[in-house]
């Protein structure tokens, strides 16, 4: 939480400092009236804001052999992209194929470069996307805006999207339904090592709340988990865990 306000306040700062940049340009008097062009100043605004508008609300042109193939209506599963060994490399596919996505912001912090002019100030940012059935992917992103910073890694999260195998590996429970993962996985990232351990149905998942949001994010409802490394970092755990999940499926995985 104080990483997050402490990226809103600068984010704050850069916005009060454009603002003043802008008020202190002097207005150019109309030649014809002798008045300043105040309603032309706005509309400009307003313009501005209404082309955004238009890009959001653009329909999806495909760029790439496998997006007109799944926007054609050609490939309509998932599956079928990873079994043929295709690479997703735009993420408006898993958002039409996988609807039912859902995000979580893992973590954003604030990251600075030093320059001659001064220091560049941006926002570093790692966000999650599973359908808590069997996919799941990480990503991050860099930007001047925390906003942006978010969408980005949200596109590249969409990108790495993993299939994720699940299962009953507990010897304590054979019913077979996929509530847990099949084996013991073990995913490093950064100095952070995770250890995902199959749990008998209805325990739950025995883990920290970033753990736990993440494996719910995938689908596994019932694991033990252990944690090595500096667990205070919150990227280094979100790609400890994707890289414990990639190894169950690993065959899928195109590198």
């Amino acid at each position: 939480m104080t990483v997050t306000r402490a990226a809103e306040k600068i984010e704050k700062k850069q916005k009060d400092k454009e603002k003043g940049r802008n008020m202190s340009q002097p207005l150019v008097p109309s030649s014809e009236s002798g008045q300043a062009p105040a309603t032309e100043v706005s509309a400009g605004r307003g313009e501005r804001g209404q082309s955004r508008r238009e890009r959001e609300q653009v329909p999806w042109v495909p760029k790439t052999r496998l997006g007109v193939l799944v926007s054609t209506g050609k490939i309509t599963s998932i599956e079928e992209i990873f079994e043929t060994g295709q690479k997703i490399k735009e993420p408006e596919i898993m958002k039409l194929l996988v609807p039912d996505m859902k995000t979580n912001v893992v973590s954003v912090g604030i990251v600075q470069k030093q320059t001659d002019a001064g220091e560049i100030t941006k926002f570093a940012s790692v966000v999650a996307v599973g359908n808590e059935a069997g996919w799941f992917g990480v990503g991050r992103g860099k930007a001047s805006q925390m906003r942006v910073a978010i969408d980005k890694a949200t596109s590249d999260a969409y990108l790495n999207v993993i299939p994720v195998k699940l299962g009953c590996g507990s010897w304590e429970c054979r019913d077979g339904r996929p509530h847990s993962v099949p084996f013991r996985i073990t995913g490093k990232g950064g100095s952070v090592r995770v250890e995902i351990i199959p749990a008998p149905r209805g325990l739950g998942l025995v883990a920290g709340q970033t753990v736990k949001n993440l494996l719910a994010l995938a689908g596994v409802k019932d694991a033990w988990t252990r944690t090595y490394g500096s667990t205070s970092t919150m990227s280094s755990i979100a790609y400890a865990v994707y890289d414990a999940l990639k190894k169950i499926h690993g065959i899928s995985v195109v590198k």
